[in-house]
């Protein structure tokens, strides 16, 4: 583990772990890196690794704000099951129930789908980025420009996933007891339109007003249909399909309940250890988010994925983490946490490739938060 503590606007050692491991991401051809750990005692460190732009020299910002992709749907998980805790929603609700008529056709039923379900990702419906981006061959460096300031409402997302028939239907009589999982930004969108009709408030609002206020997250957001990202902040970058030269997709608009969230690295860690110790939620509700089915094809064996959050043992010996993750149009999000928030650790990366070169810039970045936090 990277050791001693770092102050904000101050370079870790150099010769720390952190500072090699956030250099060997930047070695798997990332073209910019920043990464920090944070502990319950104050202690803590952060590294950076490459250029804010391509053949630049400046460094990624200490404090760089960057989409955080999938992540968003542990904070809307958190929101979810705050409003179970209250009474105001119930894990057993269906779609239906909420949004009558919604989720229908191609035998899709939302009758059928619990919230449960959604946040769980044992519904069975289809992904609608699959649908959106699903042909390579149109997704090219000239389609992103001119689709960048383009979004998707979160009805048209579900219209999407509902042109596809489901992978399977829950039990009807018990459809907590799901245990198939699939992948499916689907199941946060349409959370996150539960949320509304059970609150009257749109999402974005219910997750300022009960996680980013009352945390202090001074530096997390929700962007609207805003395809911008503060400043400061590092040029992000995709390698398409078939394309060997990055494109900078720093500007791109679109994503939900299901992954709009822009963050730090030092608000992550805080949000991180902030659920995991029990400030966001009744033990009762953190203990159902942490109940999880069986979902290697998330992460590798042995990962089950809970209620917006995964567990794998990625610490050896048994012992394990609990992460997510999350993508958008050239940046990469990684998180972990311990068990009980003891400790925290957040990257961001800001290049995604459509190719083998993103396995291996994955495994050095997981490599990296893992030994942050289990040596």
């Amino acid at each position: 583990m990277a050791t001693g503590s770092a102050a904000v606007g101050t370079p870790p050692e150099p010769d720390s772990g952190l500072d090699r491991d956030a250099e060997a991401v930047h070695a798997t051809g990332a073209t910019g890196v920043l990464a920090e750990w944070e502990n319950a005692a104050g202690d803590g460190s952060w590294a950076r690794a490459g250029a804010a732009e391509l053949d630049g020299d400046r460094p990624v910002p200490r404090d760089a704000y960057y989409r955080i992709g999938s992540d968003t749907k542990t904070f809307t998980a958190v929101v979810a099951l705050q409003l179970v805790a209250e009474g105001t929603l119930g894990l057993d609700d269906t779609v239906e129930q909420w949004l009558p008529g919604l989720v229908g056709g191609h035998g899709n039923d939302g009758s059928r789908i619990t919230l449960h379900n959604l946040l769980r990702q044992t519904s069975g419906l289809a992904n609608y980025t699959d649908v959106l981006f699903g042909d390579p061959e149109a997704l090219t460096p000239e389609s992103y420009h001119e689709s960048r300031f383009t979004t998707t409402t979160a009805e048209q997302a579900v219209g999407l996933a509902t042109s596809r028939p489901p992978a399977w239907l829950p039990d009807a009589a018990d459809p907590a007891s799901e245990t198939r999982w699939g992948y499916s930004n689907t199941n946060y969108v349409l959370a996150g339109l539960i949320i509304e009709a059970a609150t009257g408030h749109s999402w974005e609002r219910e997750v300022h007003e009960r996680i980013i206020e009352p945390l202090g997250l001074a530096h997390t957001l929700t962007p609207g249909t805003s395809a911008y990202v503060p400043q400061p902040t590092a040029a992000a970058y995709l390698r398409f399909p078939g394309e060997n030269e990055l494109t900078d997709t720093t500007l791109s608009g679109g994503g939900g309940a299901d992954g709009a969230i822009i963050s730090t690295t030092g608000d992550m860690n805080t949000f991180l250890r902030a659920l995991m110790d029990g400030t966001l939620l009744p033990p009762a509700q953190l203990a159902e988010m942490k109940r999880t089915v069986p979902a290697s094809e998330f992460y590798g064996p042995g990962t089950g994925y809970g209620l917006g959050i995964a567990w794998a043992p990625r610490c050896g010996n048994g012992e394990g983490l609990w992460f997510h993750g999350g993508t958008s149009f050239g940046t990469v999000s990684e998180t972990a946490v311990t068990e009980n928030g003891d400790a925290a650790a957040s990257a961001a990366v800001f290049t995604l490739s459509f190719d083998a070169r993103q396995e291996d810039q994955d495994e050095a970045t997981r490599t990296m938060i893992d030994h942050a936090l289990c040596e």
